[in-house]
């Protein structure tokens, strides 16, 4: 019954009512349109900011740019869509070397600090890494958080803000700790943050709004998301969680849709005017 209430009060509005929802500061994952940006870049961009959205998370750095374009050009090809660069995912793991060695190397710094001048060029906020592998020790996992703590002072020394974002792998255990609870634990909350996947919370077999209550604060970033549209499934109790974003901490909601009923553009237009519609949802955070 809980679920089915959720979903009522979160249903998007009839299609008539469209150009009555309330205008509100949401960002979409650009994986979400992974196939489209790949075939026609700048026409998904424009599409973007037609459907309503306000920002964009990107999930296509490399070698110092997005998508193919320098820094410079991203933020221009944003900002022409009415866009503008909110995060970003993206990572560099580490070696078996130096997890052997218990540091990273000059070589990942070097990437890093490629990594952080390029996002800050193209306006960005926030850098997210949005996978590792499930350490084999705990010693190797606190090598992981303190590789995190290291990055999260280099973004902060530049602007930035430095995040992970889970899967939900991230719940399973290492050496009888739960992975999630003790990056959660061994990180510094003045240098790194949480964007909490709330569908792979899910899905890993655990309550978003527990970790929520359990580590407040630490969830800047929310990622939306359903098994496919917003609010299609029954699986997330999307209520709970937007009555709990100020104790979460949250600033940002990032909306991904990775599967679809329909057309990617049109899940995506679905998932945003669920957002919308439900009046649990607030303009800005």
């Amino acid at each position: 019954m809980a679920v089915a209430v959720a979903a009522l009060a979160c249903a998007p509005k009839a299609e008539k009512e469209e150009d009555r929802l309330p205008q509100k500061d949401i960002t979409l994952q650009l994986y979400s349109l992974r196939d489209d940006i790949k075939k026609d870049y700048a026409g998904t961009i424009a599409r973007v900011g037609e459907m309503g959205y306000t920002s964009v998370e990107a999930a296509g750095y490399a070698d110092g740019k997005f998508y193919g374009r320098t820094p410079a050009e991203f933020k221009a090809d944003l900002e022409k869509a009415g866009l503008y660069l909110l995060s970003s995912h993206t990572g560099r793991g580490l070696s078996a070397d130096e997890l052997k060695a218990g540091k990273a190397s000059d070589d990942t710094w070097s990437w890093w600090r490629e990594c952080i001048a390029a996002h800050k060029e193209a306006g960005a906020t926030y850098i997210a890494t949005a996978w590792m592998d499930v350490p084999k020790t705990l010693a190797d996992l606190q090598t992981y958080c303190e590789y995190y703590n290291a990055i999260g002072r280099m973004c902060k020394d530049n602007g930035l803000m430095y995040g992970y974002h889970n899967h939900a792998h991230e719940f399973t255990k290492v050496e009888g700790e739960t992975m999630y609870d003790y990056m959660l634990q061994h990180t510094d909350p003045s240098l790194v943050f949480f964007e909490m996947d709330v569908y792979w919370v899910v899905r890993g077999q655990n309550s978003p709004v527990d970790y929520i209550n359990q580590y407040p604060g630490r969830f800047v970033l929310l990622h939306v998301k359903d098994n496919k549209e917003l609010g299609q499934s029954g699986m997330v109790g999307f209520d709970a969680i937007f009555k709990n974003t100020d104790t979460a901490g949250t600033k940002h909601l990032v909306v991904e849709v990775e599967q679809y009923n329909h057309a990617p553009a049109e899940s995506v237009k679905m998932s945003l005017d669920y957002l919308l519609a439900c009046p649990l949802v607030k303009a800005k955070y």
